[in-house]
C-alpha cells in the first residue's frame, strides 16, 4: 500500500494537466492558424460587416418610405416665446422614434428642412416617420402657424452642385451661443439667399435631422469624457509637481539662500527640504460633461447644407454666405464645415469617399451624425420654428411679379431695390388691386407715381378717369399719351378755361338723350347738391322737396324731348329758376309732362307748391345763380345735349382727363355733380353681367378737395366699386382731414396703403394699420419719391415695403412724344365736344326759349289744334 500510493498519484496528477495541455495547445494552434490565415479571417470579418451593413440599409430604405412631410407657414404676426418653441423640440425629438421596431437607428429621425429656390423667401417643412404625423401636425404655436401637408418636392438638375455637413468643432461639452429671438436667429439664414435668382437656377438647403440619444452611445461618451477629463487632471497635476521641484531646487542651489544658511549657522544641516506634490483634483462630472450631464432633452444632430445653380460660381458663393451665418450660432463650440483643406482644393462632402454617404443621407433623410454632435434643444431654439414677426423678408419675383410694359394683367406700383443692389419694376395683379390710398406732403412723389400707373394701364389698353382739380397732371402726361393708338380714346373736361381763345366741354346733368334712369337721374343731381350745400332731412326737409319736385318736371320734360327726337330742346339745370320764379313757363310746362309725373309729384304742384312762400326758393335758387353767374360754369352746364358720358367712357375703355378748375364753392359743386354722376353710372352696370364689364379706374388726385365737395359720395365708391370692377385709386396729403366716413372707406377696403415722407401725425394713421413697422418716424424720414407700402398679391398682403416711386422721364422713355403733344390737346377736346368759350355762353343764354317753344307745341292744347288741322288739311 506504501508503495503503490505514490504512483496513484502521480498518475492521477498526469490525468489532470492533460485537458489544460490540451486546451493550451488548440489555443497555441488556433493563433498560429489566425496569423497564418489572416487573411480568411479578415475577409470573413469584411463579408459579416457587409452583409449586416446591406440588411440595415435594406430595412432603413424600407422605413424611410414610409415618411410624411409638412409646411408650416406663419403669419405676419407669428411671434412664439421660448416655451413653445421648446415644447415643439419635444415633439420633434419624440416624433423621431415613431418607427416600427426594426427600423434601423439612422431612420429614427426627424428632419427640418429649410429651403429657398425662388417661390419664397425661406420654406420651412418638417419631414418624418408617417407615424409622428399626429403628433407634429398639432403645434404649440396656435392659429399663428398653419400646418399643411406637403407634397414631395422634385428639383431639376442644375449644372453646378456643392455639397457641406456641418460639425461641432470647439469644446465638446460646450453649448452653442444662446441667440436671442428678437431679431429672429434666422434672419442671416434669410440674409444669405436674399439675393438669390430663380431664373439663374439658384437653390439652397438646409437640412438639420434631430435623432433622440441613444443611451448605449451616451454612456460611452460620458465614459470618454470623464477619463478624458481625469488623464487631464493627472497630466495637469504631474506638470505642477515637476513645476514645484525645480521651484525647491531653484531655491536651494540659489545665492540668496546660500547666504541666509551662512548668516544663521544652519550650514549642511538636515539636506534637501522634503517636497509634497499636488494632489489630482477630483474631477466634477457636471464640470467634465457640461451640456452631457442630463438626460433630458439631449438630441444628436445632423446638418446638412447644398447649394445648387446654373451659373458658374454662383453655389459656392452662397455655400460661403451660409457657412457665416451660421457662425453666427457659434459659442463655446461652433458649426464648422467637415473635412480638410490642402491648398487649393477642399476634400469634403463633395469628394470621395464622402460623397456617396453625403447623397445616401441627402436623398433616403437618414442621420448618422459625428460623435461630437450633440446638443440640448435650447441650443436649437432658433432652427426649431419658421420665420417669425421679427424676420425682414426678402421680396421675390414671386412674392411682387415684376412689370411688363403693355400687360393688361399687371399694374405697375414702384421700383425695388433687392439685397443684391438690382432694381427692377414690380406690379401687383390688376384684378386684385381694387382700391389704392397714397398719403404724404406735397411734392413726395403720390401724384407721379399715380401717374405712371395709369399711363401704364392705358397703354394696356384700360380704361382711366383721372381727376385733377389744379390741372398739373395733364401737362406732365401728355408726352406719354400722344400715340396714334390712344389719341381716339382721350377726352379732356378742362373747366380752367386758360388762353386767349378758350374751349370747354359740355354736359347737362339732368339730360336724358344717352339712355339714362329717370329717377336715377334725379337722384343723382339731387344728392349732389345737397352733399355741398349740407342739406339733409334734419336740416333743410323744405329745400329738399323743392329741389327733388323741379328736378322731377325737367328730367320728364327732356324725356319727352328725347322721345319726340328733338335732345337739342331738353331742358339745363338753370331751368329750375324759370320753373319756381315764372309761372308761364311752370304752368306749360307741368301741363305738357302731366301725363309723365306720378301722382304723388302731381298732387304736390296743385296743393303744396301754390302754398310755399316766396322766400322759401332762395335757398334753392342760391346755387344755381352762382352756377349762372360763371361763364365756365354757364356753358358747361346750359347745353341741352352735352358730350360727357361717363358710362358710355368706361364701356368703351376711354381715357378722360377731368379738371374741375379749383375748389372754391362753384367747384366744389360741379366736382359734387360729377362724382355722383360717377357713382350712378357705375350703379348702372347692374344691367351688365358680370363677366362683360369693362374694368375701369379712376384716379382722384387732392382727395381733401374732392371730399369737400361729396363725401358721402367718395365714401360710397369705396364701399360699392368693387361689385362693378371699377377701382378706384385716392391720393391726399393728410388722412385726418378726410371725412370719417371716407378715411373708414378708405383704410378698410384698399388693397394698397403707401405713405411718403411727411410729419409724423400725418403719416401715423397708415403705419398704424401696419402696426407701427415700420415707425412714423422711419416713413417720416423717408427721400423724395420714396414710399413705404403694403399690397396684395393672391390673395395676401405684402409688405409694408420700401419701393421707389417710378419716375415718367425715366421709366416711360421710350413712350415720351412730346412733339406729337399738340395733336394729342385737339384730338381729346375734340373727342370732348369742346367748343368756343362764347359760342357756348350764347347757346346756353337761348336755351331758355327753345325750350319754351317745345313746351308750347306739346301742351295737350297744342297738340289737339295740330290734330285738328291736320284732320281739316286732309279733308
Amino acid at each position: 500500500m506504501d508503495t503503490a500510493a505514490p504512483y496513484l498519484t502521480g498518475q492521477a496528477s498526469a490525468s489532470a494537466s492533460s485537458p489544460v495541455l490540451g486546451l493550451v495547445s488548440a489555443i497555441v494552434h488556433a493563433v498560429g492558424w489566425v496569423i497564418t490565415y489572416w487573411w480568411v479571417v479578415a475577409l470573413a470579418a469584411v463579408v459579416l460587416w457587409a452583409a449586416g451593413e446591406a440588411l440595415v440599409r435594406h430595412l432603413a430604405r424600407k422605413a424611410s418610405a414610409e415618411r410624411m412631410a409638412l409646411e408650416l407657414v406663419p403669419s405676419r404676426h407669428f411671434d412664439p416665446d421660448l416655451e413653445e418653441i421648446f415644447r415643439r423640440g419635444v415633439q420633434l425629438a419624440r416624433a423621431s422614434t415613431s418607427m416600427p421596431w426594426w427600423a434601423p437607428r439612422r431612420s429614427k429621425t426627424v428632419q427640418i428642412r429649410l429651403r429657398a429656390d425662388g417661390s419664397s423667401p425661406l420654406r420651412y417643412r418638417i419631414e418624418g416617420p408617417a407615424g409622428g404625423e399626429r403628433l407634429l401636425s398639432i403645434t404649440p404655436f396656435g392659429p399663428a402657424l398653419t400646418v399643411n401637408r406637403a407634397r414631395p418636392l422634385i428639383d431639376k438638375a442644375r449644372d453646378h452642385v456643392v455639397r457641406a455637413e456641418f460639425i461641432l468643432r470647439g469644446k465638446p461639452t460646450a453649448p452653442l451661443r444662446e441667440v436671442p429671438l428678437n431679431p429672429d436667429p434666422l434672419q442671416p439664414l434669410i440674409d444669405a439667399v436674399s439675393d438669390l435668382r430663380a431664373e439663374l437656377g439658384d437653390l439652397a438647403e438646409i437640412r438639420l435631422d434631430i435623432q433622440r440619444a441613444p443611451k448605449w452611445s451616451l454612456r460611452a461618451r460620458r465614459l470618454q469624457l470623464m477619463a478624458n477629463a481625469r488623464r487631464a487632471e493627472r497630466r495637469e497635476a504631474q506638470r505642477a509637481t515637476r513645476w514645484v521641484r525645480q521651484d525647491a531646487t531653484g531655491i536651494e542651489d540659489s545665492l540668496t539662500w546660500q547666504l541666509q544658511q551662512l548668516v544663521t549657522g544652519k550650514q549642511g544641516g538636515g539636506g534637501r527640504r522634503l517636497v509634497m506634490p499636488p494632489v489630482p483634483r477630483r474631477v466634477d462630472p457636471e464640470e467634465a460633461l457640461g451640456k452631457l450631464a442630463e438626460d433630458d432633452h439631449l438630441v444628436r444632430v445632423q446638418l446638412l447644407v447644398m447649394c445648387a445653380s446654373n451659373t458658374e460660381g454662383r453655389a459656392e458663393a452662397r455655400l460661403a454666405q451660409l457657412q457665416a451665418a451660421l457662425d453666427v450660432f457659434g459659442g463655446g463650440s461652433r458649426w464648422a464645415m467637415r473635412g480638410w483643406r490642402v491648398g487649393p482644393w477642399r476634400f469634403g462632402a463633395d469628394r470621395w469617399p464622402s460623397r456617396r454617404g453625403f447623397e445616401r443621407r441627402w436623398d433616403l433623410g437618414h442621420c448618422q451624425p459625428p460623435r461630437a454632435n450633440w446638443v440640448r434643444l435650447e441650443e436649437l431654439t432658433g432652427l426649431l420654428k419658421p420665420p417669425t414677426a421679427h424676420c425682414r423678408l426678402p421680396l421675390l419675383a414671386s412674392d411682387l411679379p415684376t412689370f411688363e410694359f403693355e400687360n393688361p394683367e399687371l399694374l405697375l406700383q414702384g421700383i425695388y431695390r433687392g439685397p443684391d443692389g438690382r432694381r427692377r419694376l414690380v406690379a401687383t395683379y390688376a384684378k386684385e388691386t381694387l382700391f389704392e390710398v397714397g398719403v404724404g406732403k406735397a411734392g413726395g412723389g403720390k401724384t407721379e407715381r399715380a401717374l405712371a400707373q395709369a399711363i401704364g394701364w392705358a397703354h394696356a389698353g384700360g380704361g382711366i378717369m383721372f381727376v385733377d382739380p389744379h390741372r398739373d397732371s395733364w401737362p406732365r402726361a401728355l408726352p406719354f399719351l400722344a400715340h396714334d393708338h390712344l389719341m381716339q380714346r382721350i377726352a379732356l373736361i378742362d373747366l380752367n378755361a386758360n388762353g386767349p381763345a378758350p374751349q370747354v366741354s359740355c354736359w347737362n346733368p339732368i339730360g336724358m338723350h344717352q339712355g339714362q334712369v329717370a329717377h336715377e337721374v334725379v337722384e343723382a343731381t339731387a344728392d349732389a347738391y345737397a352733399s355741398v350745400l349740407g342739406w339733409d332731412d334734419a336740416t333743410a326737409p323744405r329745400a329738399l322737396t323743392i329741389l327733388t319736385a323741379c328736378l322731377a318736371v325737367l328730367v320728364a320734360v327732356n324725356e319727352a324731348a328725347c322721345q319726340a327726337g328733338q335732345p337739342e330742346d331738353q331742358a339745363t339745370v338753370f331751368h329750375l329758376r324759370s320753373l319756381l320764379t315764372d309761372p308761364v313757363f311752370r304752368t306749360t310746362a307741368l301741363t305738357a309732362v302731366e301725363g309723365r309725373l306720378d301722382e304723388e309729384t302731381r298732387s304736390w304742384w296743385r296743393t303744396v307748391f301754390p302754398a310755399l312762400p316766396t322766400d322759401a326758393f332762395a335757398v334753392v335758387l342760391n346755387p344755381i345763380a352762382r352756377l349762372a353767374a360763371n361763364p365756365v360754369t354757364r356753358a358747361f352746364l346750359g347745353q341741352p345735349a352735352g358730350v360727357y358720358n361717363i358710362r358710355a367712357a368706361m364701356d368703351s375703355r376711354m381715357i378722360v382727363w377731368v379738371c374741375p378748375g379749383g375748389n372754391g364753392p362753384t367747384d366744389r359743386l360741379i366736382t359734387a355733380l360729377l362724382a355722383r354722376d360717377l357713382l350712378r353710372a357705375v350703379r348702372s352696370r347692374r344691367d351688365t353681367p358680370e363677366g362683360r364689364r369693362v374694368p375701369f379706374r379712376p384716379y382722384f388726385d387732392e382727395l381733401i378737395t374732392l371730399t369737400g365737395a361729396a363725401p358721402e359720395t367718395i365714401a360710397a365708391m369705396f364701399e360699392d366699386f368693387r361689385k362693378y370692377r371699377v377701382h378706384v385709386h385716392g391720393m391726399t396729403q393728410l388722412l385726418a382731414r378726410l371725412p370719417i366716413p371716407v378715411r373708414l372707406s378708405l383704410l378698410q377696403n384698399a388693397s394698397t396703403l403707401a405713405s411718403t415722407a411727411g410729419s409724423q401725425s400725418a403719416v401715423s394713421p397708415i403705419t398704424a394699420e401696419w402696426g407701427d413697422r415700420p415707425s412714423p418716424d422711419v416713413v417720416a424720414a423717408l427721400d423724395r419719391f420714396e414710399h413705404y407700402m403694403s399690397l396684395t398679391v393672391e390673395g395676401r398682403r405684402v409688405g409694408p415695403v420700401r419701393i421707389t416711386g417710378p419716375h415718367l422721364d425715366d421709366v416711360f422713355a421710350d413712350y415720351a412724344r412730346p412733339g406729337r403733344a399738340g395733336a394729342l390737346k385737339r384730338a381729346a377736346r375734340a373727342t370732348a365736344g369742346a367748343a368756343p368759350l362764347g359760342q357756348l355762353t350764347d347757346r346756353a343764354e337761348s336755351q331758355l326759349t327753345r325750350v319754351s317753344a317745345f313746351l308750347a307745341q306739346h301742351t295737350p292744347a297744342a297738340q289737339s289744334a295740330v290734330r285738328l288741322q291736320k284732320k281739316r288739311k286732309y279733308k
